[in-house]
Formats: C-alpha cells, structure tokens, sequence
C-alpha cells in the first residue's frame, strides 16, 4: 500500500475540474469571490483536486477545515478548525459579531446563532483577506456537524464581493441540503487511458497487459480503487459490489495480517476524530500495548501516518478500521480514550467516548450524557443535543428515564429539523411502558412531525390525541395542546379545517376558565358580536398578551378585529423580541407581518424593505421566503402581469396550502377590482370568502361587494354587505366602521354612506382603503352627473393611490377624471420603480445614517456587498453619495435598530 506522498503526482484527465478551479482562485484574487463543491464517490480524487487547488492559489492564506465522522454531533467544531489561524482578526468584528464567535466556540457563555457566527465568520475572512486572498478548504463536508454546514453554507453565498475563495468535497450520496444548494461540480472517474497510465506511475513493476485491463474495468475510473484493487481481489472474478466496497475489502485484507496490537492502535486511531498524538499515545500505553513495536506494524501497511497528526490514508480506510474491529476492541479504545480525554476541557468527548464503551445500561454514563446534551442545547447545538440524548436513553435502565429521554431526543431531532429520525425514535416509545402522559407527549410531538412535513395530514389529529389524553391527567395542558394544534397549524400555514377539528373536540372538555377556544366556538356558533369581547379579552390576557404565547394566532384574531392598533403592537413585539433573541423564526414572522401591515396602509416602500429583510434572513437561514406578504404588496401594487405571474408561481409549489391559496383568492379580488375587471374580482372574492379563512375571508368582503354591484349580482352583494356588516359593527373600530360605510354607499347607493366612510377611514392607516372610500364616492357623483363635486374626490383618490404607488386603482381614478374632461397628472420618479426590494432596503437604511457594517450585519451580508449595491443605487437614482440619498423625500426613514 502505497503512502500518502506516494499518491501525489500530475492531475490526470482533470482538465475541466483544474480549469474550474482556476477560475475560481482566479476571480477571488481579483476581488470576486466564489464557492465550488467538489462531489464524487469515494476515492474518485476530489481531495487531490483540493490539494491542486491549494497549489493553484500561490499568494493565497489557506484555510483548512474538514467533517469528521465521529465529530458530526459537536456543534461547531469545524467552523472552529477553519477560524482558528485568523482569529487575530476577532477584534476587528462589531462587538454583537464578535460575541457570536466566542459563544459559538465556547469561549464565552450563551446560546450560540448560527447565522450571526456565519457572519462573524465572514467578518473574520474579509479582515484576512485584507492582507492576502484567502481560500477556504472543506474536505469530507458529508460529515460537518450541522452547525458547521449552515454556517459554512451562509458563508459561502456570501463571499461574492471578497477575495475568498470556497472549495468543499463532499462525498456521494450526500444529505446535507444546504451544500447542496451551492454551485457544485460533479467529479466522475477517469477514462480507461487516463487510468492506464495512472497505474503505470504508480506501479514498480510491469502489469501483464491482461491483469492491467481486469484492473482498468473493475475500478471504472476511481484513483484510489487503481491504487488498491491489486491488493482488494484485482485478479479475482468481478463483484457486483460497489468500488469503495471492493477498496474496503482490499484495507481488510491488509488490517487481517496484523498483530493483535497493531489493530487495537489502529482501531483507537480510528475511534478519536481529533487526530491528536497526545491522545493515542497515553490511551495505547493505558491498553499496554507496545508503542513502537506496535506503530511500527500499523505505519507499515500505509493505511495511516503518524506524525504530528495522525492521519488516514482516505477516509474509507478509517471507516474500514473502526467498523472491521471487534465490538470489544471498540470499546476498549473508547474506554481509554475516554480515560485520557480531559473532563474539564473536553467533558463532552469524554462523555461520548464513555458512552460508546459502555456494551450495557449505565446510568452514571447516562446522566454524564443528559449534562452533555444540556451543554449542547445551550450552545445551540440540536443535533448533539439529540445524539447525547438519544445514547442516553440507549443506556437508561429506568424505564421512565428511558422514555423521557427518547422524548426529549425527539424534541431535539424535530428542532434540527430531522423529522424522518425524530419520528423513527417516536415509535419506540409505543408499547414500551409509557405512562399515559408519556404517551400524550408522544403524540404532541407526532403531530408537530407531521406538520413539519409537507404530505403528512396526521398532524392536527395526533395532536387531539394527545388533548384527549392530557385531560384526565394535566386539563390546562390539555387546553394548551388544542391551541397548540392551532397555532402550529398557522404557522406552517395548513390550518384549513383545523379550527373546527378543534373546537369540536374542545367543546367536550371539562370546566375551565374562559380561554381563547372559548372565544373561538362562540364565533364560530354566535358570531361577531357575542366573540369580540371575549377575543379582546383572550388577547390582552389575564397572563400577558396572546401574541408572547401564540403569535400566529394572535395576528389572525388582531386582523379579525379590523383593529390596525393591536396589529401594530404584535409587530413591535415580535421586532423587539426577535431581535433581542437572535430567533430567525419570530424575527422573519414580525418582518413578513410588518410588510403585511404596510401593503394594507399603502406604504409599498415599507413592505418592500421588510420583505427584502425577511428574504435576507431565510436566505441566511436556508428557510423558503414567507408568501403571502409578497402577494399582498402585488394585490396593492397593481401590475397585471407581475401580479399574475406571482400568482401561478406560488400555486405551482408544494408549499400551495389552504392558507396560501386563500391568500392568492383575495389578492387577485383586490388586483381586478384595481384594473376594473370585475367578472375576474368576483370569482376571486368567492373563492376567499367561501375558503372560511379567518381574517382572509372578512377582507375579502368589501372585495365580493363592490365586484357583485359592479357586474350586477345584487343578492352576492347584499349578502356579503351582511356579513361584513355584522363583523365590523361587533369590531367596532373606525377602520372596518369606513369599510363597511362605503361597501353599503355601493349597494344602497345613498350619499351619506360614502361621507361616512370618508369621515371614518379619515385619520386611519389604511390608505388604499381610505383612497377607494373618495373614489368610489367620485364614482357615485360622476354617476349622478355631478361632474363638478366628483372631481375632488377624484383628484384626492388619484393623489393618494399614485403617491402610495398603488398603479391599477390610480389608473382608475385617472380614468374617472378624464372622463369629466380632467387630466390627472401623474408622479414619477420614485425610487421603487427604480430599486429592487433589497436596493431599496439599503439605500432607506443609509438614508437614515446607518453605516455599511449595520446595514449589513442586518441583512447579513458583507459591508463590500452593501456597498456593491449602493453603487448600483447611485446608478439608477443618478446620485453619487449617501448624503444624496438623505435629501431624497422618497427615502422615508425607517427602524434602524439593530
């Protein structure tokens, strides 16, 4: 077997692979930086290509860091590696940057965010390459700790404007989705020329022409397969067996002639990721084994080096050493690892390796295990919460404990969103004794499975189950479980036909204080009037608001309420708190509701920088974007064909739930309506309305109002003036009060309605609803062949709508003035019409003195990105400084807290 070194010569048949590389390393030292993942099976040459590249980038810092299969679950750790040789930089970060670091590797107390530290990361990186390009060397990326792969992920979507270069290698089938999101290059075998003459270099002696040809076929052009098939049965009959599988069979050949000795040092080499000297040596001499003699030996075969690192011939060639050793032999090394392993410094590797010595229950190493998890989970750390969690209820005696901790390991696999092994470890809590209320837990957390994946309807019924379960033993938490299933259900936005499943259940339960299911049944069986107090009630909350609880839920009740107020409140709570706890999750749902809100007041500049926000985030968080805020800026915008085509686009998605179909109903009303196409309208606010969708349905009221009066279906009209009536008047709020007046104006068609909606939506943040209230009433008068007052409200409509750039309804009032003899002027010149979402975002922020480090460390971007678009800016908007920027009134100011 030959030696590492021995391996390394002249890249063969590699030409596109080394010409991509090249480019890469190329346009990083111009300034452009890229990404590149490397995939292939294993031994195909993707290290080799990675060693090319690190000889391609001459001038270039290098950073290595690399997956280790027995690392993946300790978070981190090879973003840690990578970050390590230019963490002199660390105090050039922003001080919040700079803490996300230290905390996420364990230099100071917290919890950890993933994207923060991938943005202190590239912080780091840009403050490196200040002094040289620099190139980031990811090998084994299959095996990354999960929060090394999200930040290394977010970082390498990030790089663009840096003189960084980013290569992984990942090995072939891969699961890791956030790699696989990155511009990759598929590395195949070499051709059968290519591979002749890879083993005539590599080859001391002649091969028989015959012999060379067997070996040719049998490795279908994998290198390390050219290297070793001669010892892995080359001159055998061909296997079905895969080339990695016949290669491990080769280093079992070889591992099969060795002292006893010899493979336990190799069996402990295998066993420690780290690699660390210091660590095999006293953990062979606790095993007594002779050192020299025994190294020796192992060094021989040429499947490891020792040096400064102990370090594998390839990957496979550990995989095969550890999983070939006797299952005593592999706790023995861990047992001594373990031993040798520092419990102050490193307490949870120690704990690991104890727990994959031990061959029984063990409840000393069990409870060591639920501290370790305990430490993970405050470090962020999901996935080696759920390994340490899920070995210790391996090892629990206790039946309870034991259940517990599955339960708890479940938790943690959902919350690292591994639903597949989340719901493989649930099973094995049927049937295994589990308390009833165990198994009440167990079906809270099927549910939340369920829901988290995208073709299981099981969710809302296994969370009843476990309401039902709960009431006999825990009645509060058997409430709390059925709102649960609500709030979930709207958060993943499936809640269709929820409510009832709900509340039909809750009906049953047993006495209790009035609660928010209380509220819901009586709207749902008494209507408006007899809810609305107590809704109000359930939102402020005896206990706090709704919204610190069940915010999705709270947002819906707010929008039924007609009351902009309490919106208005749920979002600063959930901007405040989100940016405070670093969540993505409450952050992105206060950004999406924070551009919801403003596309309903007309401010489309405000909706655009929220939503160019929460899309920086998922981005970031490699989360899909919220919809429905992007469809009701379209609905208020008016673009025929963007509007549309947004539209299809969503339907066709898989994530086209109930919610999200409802959403595009009432957006497409709202469109039409705007364009004067109102056969369209009307279909589209039947749909909404008849979808039943709490808040969607009651605004998609006025739509169904003013559609039917316009194409003549009185009875659709008078039915959904009704409707609307009966909420509005139960709301009371001046908002839905000024809707309600002027849908009745259309169908009554009496003056004084119109005057009210006018009088009433006066002082309100509606805008588009305040403008529709003077339009419809210069409709009524033009109409009415009142030319002259119908010009007012005509004039104030067309100002309002085209100033708030809502396009289709101020081409309507356009047209109404033109056709009393009126040219309406149009206002141009607007910086939406110019920016994209992102564009504009950043050249508000900036307008508002923020610098490029804030307006990135808000979008998570780099401030040479930030500045990259504000050069784009300048471009379009004819400017060429951020003081330009501040004088421009169209630039409003915005939050900039950040």
């Amino acid at each position: 077997m030959q030696t590492l070194a021995q391996t390394r010569g002249p890249l063969l048949g590699r030409q596109y692979e080394t010409q991509r590389l090249g480019e890469l390393i190329g346009a990083a030292r111009a300034g452009r930086g890229g990404t590149l993942v490397l995939r292939g099976e294993a031994g195909i040459g993707k290290s080799t290509l990675l060693e090319h590249a690190q000889e391609v980038a001459s001038g270039f810092r290098v950073l290595r860091a690399g997956g280790a299969q027995h690392e993946a679950e300790l978070p981190f750790a090879a973003l840690h590696q990578l970050c390590l040789p230019v963490m002199e930089h660390l105090t050039e970060l922003p001080v919040q940057q700079r803490r996300a670091l230290r905390i996420a590797f364990d230099l100071a107390s917290g919890t950890p965010d993933v994207f923060r530290a991938g943005l202190a990361t590239l912080g780091l990186l840009t403050a490196a390459a200040q002094e040289r390009p620099v190139l980031c060397v990811i090998d084994d990326a299959h095996w990354l700790d999960a929060a090394s792969s999200k930040a290394l992920a977010f970082l390498a979507r990030r790089v663009s404007a840096e003189p960084v270069a980013m290569v992984f290698a990942v090995r072939l089938p891969c699961e890791e989705e956030e790699l696989e999101a990155l511009p990759g290059l598929n590395v195949d075998g070499l051709s059968d020329s290519d591979a002749r003459t890879l083993l005539a270099r590599q080859s001391h002696e002649t091969l028989d022409e015959q012999v060379r040809d067997r070996l040719v076929a049998e490795a279908r052009g994998n290198p390390l397969a050219l290297l070793a098939l001669p010892r892995a049965g080359g001159f055998a009959p061909p296997e079905p067996a895969s080339v990695p599988h016949r290669v491990g069979q080769g280093f079992r050949t070889t591992l099969s002639g060795l002292p006893a000795q010899a493979r336990l040092l190799l069996t402990i080499a295998g066993a420690d990721p780290t690699g660390d000297p210091g660590l095999l040596w006293p953990a062979a001499r606790r095993l007594d084994i002779d050192l020299a003699t025994a190294g020796a030996a192992a060094a021989a075969t040429g499947l490891v080096e020792f040096g400064a690192r102990v370090r594998f011939y390839h990957p496979l060639a550990r995989s095969v050493v550890y999983d070939d050793a006797a299952a005593g032999e592999r706790q023995l090394a861990h047992r001594a690892l373990a031993e040798v392993t520092d419990p102050v410094t490193d307490p949870d590797r120690r704990a690991w390796h104890r727990a994959q010595a031990s061959a029984a229950p063990d409840e000393d190493v069990a409870a060591e295990l639920e501290r370790s998890a305990s430490r993970a989970l405050a470090r962020g750390g999901a996935v080696a919460t759920a390994a340490f969690l899920e070995r210790a209820a391996e090892l629990s005696l206790d039946t309870g404990r034991r259940i517990e901790r599955t339960l708890a390991a479940t938790r943690a696999h959902l919350d690292a969103g591994a639903t597949d092994r989340a719901a493989a470890l649930l099973t094995t809590v049927e049937g295994s004794g589990a308390y009833e209320l165990q198994r009440a837990e167990a079906d809270l957390l099927r549910g939340r499975i369920a829901l988290a994946r995208v073709d299981d309807s099981d969710g809302p019924p296994a969370m009843l189950r476990a309401a039902r379960r709960f009431a006999l033993l825990d009645p509060a938490r058997s409430r709390e479980s059925y709102v649960e299933a609500l709030e979930t259900s709207l958060l993943v936005g499936r809640a269709n036909g929820v409510t009832d499943m709900v509340l039909a259940e809750a009906r049953t339960a047993s006495p209790h204080a009035p609660d928010i299911l209380d509220a819901l049944d009586t709207l749902a069986s008494d209507g408006h009037h007899a809810a609305i107090p107590l809704i109000k009630e359930a939102l402020d909350g005896a206990d706090g608001p709704l919204w610190a609880r069940h915010p999705a839920l709270a947002i819906i009740l707010a929008a039924e309420l007609w009351d902009p107020g309490t919106h208005v409140r749920i979002i600063e709570w959930l901007l405040k708190n989100g940016r405070a706890s670093g969540s993505p999750l409450v952050l992105r749902l206060g950004l999406a509701q924070a551009a919801s809100a403003a596309a309903l007041a007309g401010d489309l500049d405000e909706a655009m920088a929220a939503i160019a926000e929460e899309e920086a985030i998922a981005d970031a968080t490699g989360a899909p974007p919220v919809i429905y805020h992007r469809l009701q800026l379209a609905a208020m915008r008016g673009r025929r064909e963007e509007a549309v085509a947004l539209f299809e686009a969503v339907t066709a998605t898989a994530t086209a739930t109930g919610q999200v179909i409802s959403n595009i109903h009432w957006a497409s009303a709202v469109l039409h309506n705007g364009l004067a196409a109102y056969q369209e309208a009307l279909a589209a606010a039947r749909r909404a309305v008849a979808d039943g969708e709490l808040f969607v349905a009651g605004f998609a009221l006025p739509e169904l109002v003013e559609a039917a009066v316009r194409c003549g279906d009185h009875a659709a009209a008078v039915a959904a003036l009704e409707s609307l009536t009966e909420r509005t008047q139960a709301s009371g709020t001046p908002s839905g009060l000024g809707i309600a007046a002027y849908a009745r104006g259309l169908v009554e068609g009496t003056e004084k309605d119109y005057k009210e909606a006018i009088d009433r939506l006066t002082g309100t943040p509606l805008l588009p609803y305040r403008g529709r209230a003077h339009l419809l009433y210069g409709e009524w008068l033009r109409r009415q062949g009142r030319r002259q007052d119908c010009r007012p409200q005509l004039r104030t409509a067309h100002k309002l709508f085209s100033g708030a750039g809502l396009e289709a309804f101020a081409r309507r009032a356009a047209d109404e003035l033109r056709a009393t003899g009126e040219t309406a002027r149009s206002r141009t010149g607007f910086a939406r019409d110019r920016l994209t979402m992102q564009e504009l975002h950043i050249a508000r922020l900036v307008a508002t003195g923020a610098t490029s480090k804030e307006v990135a460390s808000r979008l998570f971007i780099s401030p040479r990105t930030v500045d990259a678009h504000l050069r784009s800016v300048y471009r379009k908007l004819g400017i060429n400084s951020r003081r330009q920027l501040r004088d421009r009134p169209d630039l409003r100011s915005v939050d900039t807290s950040l």
